[in-house]
């Protein structure tokens, strides 16, 4: 799920089953608190953003009706649209994309062979939970498995309305950027597995800025960058190509995070590996190239012992 991440965020509630209803006011009303519900608890929503379900109107697919949903904050807000069924059952997003835009990559860390037939470009913020995920399954093992067939990038997009530093770690992964790639990666990698240590127990913005700037200046010494300059950059925090990330995630219809374009084809939240792997292999093969084979499951014996726990 991509939103919970996100402030504003396209909604993914992809074939979310609601109780049939009625026509009257009545019914209508309630089938939009459910829809508001569902809303909040899918995406873990603060009680400061407000989400407002308005009026359904008839849409140009067949079967179903529009539904906008507005979330807004005391700064910001946006509108989605949603297909309800005509039996109210179901809802599904609708969103469409341009794909007459590309995505400037230049300057931008890559992961990977710079001449794969696979590109990954993922819009991140590293204080986002979900990203965290995304990443998870992005590195190692994914990239290990394809070898020299893709290639990951990374575009900025924090969420600054719920995640009070992801725009500094932005900046300060874009000082590393400057002079070293595989300093941001380090970066990435870190930031990604200790998002809750960053954030700390009842920690000021100021205690977070400061966990973020030392551990950017130790990555420094690490990659024997120029202390004076990354010191310089990160007390200067400059937030013009993090802001002009965002405005080309806007343009291209990102909204939440992750959101990943893989050969262009947007992919909006969590993903198993699973499931990017078949997306990487359609790709793949369209290229001309045959996908790595999938791992062996693991063998099994009828002798083993079973586990002492279950739990997950």
């Amino acid at each position: 799920m991509r939103f919970q991440t996100a402030l504003l965020g396209s909604l993914s509630i992809a074939l979310c089953c609601f109780a049939q209803s009625g026509n009257t006011a009545s019914d209508a009303n309630a089938l939009n608190r459910r829809i508001e519900r569902r809303v909040r608890t899918t995406f873990q929503l603060p009680a400061s953003i407000d989400v407002t379900v308005g009026k359904r109107v008839p849409s140009e697919i067949a079967g179903y009706d529009k539904v906008p949903v507005t979330l807004a904050s005391a700064n910001r807000s946006s509108k989605h649209d949603f297909l309800v069924s005509s039996d109210n059952k179901t809802i599904i997003e609708w969103e469409k994309l341009d794909i007459s835009q590309d995505i400037d990559t230049t300057g931008r860390p890559e992961r990977g062979n710079k001449d794969a037939k696979v590109t990954i470009v993922n819009y991140d913020d590293f204080e986002c939970p979900f990203c965290s995920r995304m990443h998870q399954t992005l590195f190692p093992n994914l990239l290990k498995t394809y070898g020299t067939q893709v290639k990951i990038i990374y575009k900025d997009y924090p969420l600054v309305e719920i995640h009070p530093w992801a725009m500094h770690a932005a900046v300060n992964a874009n000082c590393l950027v400057a002079q070293n790639s595989d300093a941001f990666w380090d970066f990435a990698d870190y930031t990604h597995a200790n998002q809750k240590a960053i954030t700390g127990e009842k920690s000021t913005q100021a205690d977070q800025y400061a966990r973020l700037d030392q551990f950017t200046l130790d990555l420094g010494k690490k990659r024997n960058l120029d202390s004076a300059q990354l010191e310089a950059c990160i007390k200067k925090q400059d937030e013009t190509a993090v802001r002009a990330s965002l405005a080309e995630g806007d343009k291209l219809g990102v909204d939440a995070t992750p959101t990943m374009f893989v050969n262009g084809e947007v992919i909006a939240g969590i993903l198993s590996e699973t499931d990017l792997r078949a997306v990487i292999d359609r790709e793949l093969r369209e290229a001309g190239q045959t996908p790595p084979a999938p791992a062996p499951a693991p063998a099994t014996s009828a002798e083993a012992s079973p586990p002492k726990s279950a739990s997950h």
